[in-house]
């Protein structure tokens, strides 16, 4: 394999991991989150938004964003249409979007305390809000990841 070939390689394994993530918070984490008492709901929320940050999960999430940086530069060289709609979908996509919507409301609910007229007031609307956003990105990382495996399958098999 060349190194074009491990890089977009690389780039389908990071962005798919990232989206089987935000897959499962689409699925099914958010609902039962929602479906306990807003006290707990925002406690075990706010808890998730503290642990997520760690050495895996975001040498995956910022490794990911690094690779399909590359994979911009490498289709921008190349000309080719698929590294460069993999790289953008991850970095705008998945990684934009993430620091652009689901952040500044991690935040928000991080300063509320878990169980103040505040925090019951603004649950729903965080749950609503965050899982649209939360989709958006995980259809991003997803479609990054088959972006790069289709260019992968394509050149392989061109050889």
């Amino acid at each position: 394999m060349s190194p074009t070939d491990l890089l977009s390689l690389a780039t389908a394994l990071g962005a798919a991991t990232v989206g089987g993530v935000f897959f499962a918070f689409s699925s099914f984490v958010m609902r039962a989150l929602a479906q306990l008492p807003v006290a707990q709901g925002v406690a075990a929320m706010q808890r998730i938004n503290t642990v997520v940050i760690n050495p895996w999960f975001m040498g995956v999430f910022l490794g990911t964003l690094l690779l399909s940086v590359a994979c911009v530069v490498l289709a921008l060289r190349s000309s080719h249409p698929l590294p460069l709609a993999a790289g953008l979908l991850y970095a705008i996509g998945t990684f934009g979007v993430t620091v652009a919507f689901n952040v500044p409301r991690n935040n928000r609910l991080a300063r509320l305390g878990a169980d103040t007229p505040e925090a019951v007031a603004y649950w729903p609307v965080y749950v609503r809000e965050w899982t649209r956003w939360n989709h958006v990105r995980t259809v991003a990382a997803l479609a990054s990841a088959a972006t790069a495996m289709s260019y992968l399958s394509h050149e392989l098999l061109h050889r």
